[in-house]
């Protein structure tokens, strides 16, 4: 990734210096853990010093932890290493623009804070028959408290599960603090039956 690119820029001066991440899992990757993603990787997207890949790591899964800033990866390796998960996590500097997994390879892909449509849909093809997708993001509400918010930012109303592949069952999506919302599916095992969404 270049060194000048923009959100790398914003987001290491954001967690350099006097930061102190709290490691605390996100309420929405505790949810989806708790559904009993199949076997197979986690993806934790745009993940900061993540919380929630320490929380998968901790139960034995192996984490791809995806961020644009060294930095917060970084401050993820250090903790990862403290508590022995190391090996379990495995970081990649990357623009989730630029973020291109195999389809079906990932028992549980999540997002919490970040949204692209192009990104949300490069992470429902990546979960694996029967694995979970976990999405957080902005509604476009936040904009009328943060108007330098870019639309494109922000999900429309119905979004994200509105734009659920056929092949997912939606678990749940409301609204979460701060004027964002989040969504939880599963995509479905060929050959049993659909639920209603």
């Amino acid at each position: 990734m270049p060194g000048d690119h923009a959100d790398r820029i914003g987001w290491n001066a954001r967690y350099a210096g006097g930061f102190v991440p709290s490691f605390r899992p996100h309420p929405l990757a505790v949810r989806a853990l708790a559904l009993d993603p199949p076997d197979g990787p986690v993806a934790d997207l745009a993940c900061g010093p993540s919380g929630a890949a320490l929380l998968a790591a901790a139960q034995g899964r192996r984490v791809i932890a995806v961020d644009v800033s060294d930095v917060a990866l970084g401050l993820l390796r250090d903790e990862a290493g403290c508590r022995g998960l190391g090996d379990l996590i495995t970081l990649m500097h990357a623009d989730l623009f630029a973020w291109a997994p195999e389809p079906r390879s990932h028992a549980l892909v999540l997002c919490t804070g970040f949204w692209a449509a192009s990104a949300f849909a490069a992470a429902a093809s990546a979960v694996a028959d029967g694995g979970v997708l976990a999405w957080e993001a902005f509604t476009t509400q936040a904009r009328r408290e943060r108007p330098s918010l870019p639309a494109e930012w922000c999900l429309a109303p119905g979004e994200p599960a509105s734009l659920l592949p056929p092949d997912f069952t939606l678990v749940d999506q409301g609204e979460a603090p701060g004027v964002r919302r989040q969504m939880l599916a599963r995509r479905r095992t060929p050959g049993l039956p659909c639920a209603p969404r």
